[in-house]
């Protein structure tokens, strides 16, 4: 590794942050934890399948492959489009999953970052599971990082989000260990905001975006906060709930 690169794994800090897919590639080679945090919605849709006693297989496409890939793994594929009556990337669709279920869960976001984890202790965390999953990986032991995915311009640049600031800093909030200055941010982020989740989640862009669409649960589901004793942890392939 070049040594310009070092300076950016936030060594020797116990409790990392860094965005999206470049983030991981920069904290992986030193982090023994990578925690996933896609608030709206990828973390929560897992965070609610699992809690049911589902397995989620992330999967990065959203065409044939798909398709494909879930005949393979003899699962249902969760519909590209959330305006179904079927399990789709709608948190609100998997309330009711029946437990021992196999679901693909296509994202372009949540599932390309869990799967670029190069084979750490890989959690997918939101504000619903904040508290169990900070104590998962204390557990684990060694550095954490914690990876908000962020969201996506139009032309494709990282459109770092509220939503996942805020579920950032819910799970470091609940850590011991000396933060770096990024991780320390995203807690003092969400201790000033914890009162009003639900309002700020609402009125931010993504939040209003769903909203718009016609997922006004999508948000409320994801606002709720430490609910959830669920720690979705990703093993050969697949989240599975640990407690």
């Amino acid at each position: 590794m070049e040594p310009s690169k070092r300076y950016f794994q936030q060594g020797p800090f116990d409790i990392r942050l860094e965005w999206g897919l470049q983030g991981i590639r920069e904290l992986e080679p030193e982090c023994n934890v990578l925690i996933i945090v896609d608030v709206l919605s990828f973390s929560t849709a897992v965070d609610v399948a699992t809690s049911r006693g589902a397995k989620v297989y992330p999967y990065r496409w959203k065409d044939q492959s798909a398709v494909e890939f879930a005949r393979s793994k003899n699962a249902l594929l969760a519909d590209f489009n959330r305006n179904t009556a079927g399990f789709s990337l709608s948190p609100s669709s998997l309330r009711d999953v029946p437990a021992d279920t196999i679901l693909v869960l296509p994202s372009p976001n949540g599932s390309t970052l869990s799967l670029s984890t190069a084979g750490r202790t890989t959690i997918c965390g939101c504000l619903r599971n904040a508290k169990a999953v900070a104590e998962y990986a204390m557990g684990v032991g060694g550095a954490i990082g914690v990876i908000p995915a962020g969201e996506r311009w139009m032309d494709g640049t990282l459109r770092p989000c509220y939503e996942d600031m805020i579920g950032a800093g819910a799970i470091i909030s609940q850590m011991d260990g000396q933060c770096s200055p990024e991780a320390a941010m995203a807690r003092s982020v969400f201790l000033s905001d914890r009162d009003h989740l639900l309002k700020n989640l609402s009125e931010c862009g993504s939040g209003k975006e769903l909203i718009g669409r016609g997922f006004q649960r999508d948000v409320e589901l994801a606002a709720a906060l430490m609910v959830s004793p669920c720690v979705p942890v990703l093993k050969e392939g697949a989240y599975a709930a640990h407690y």
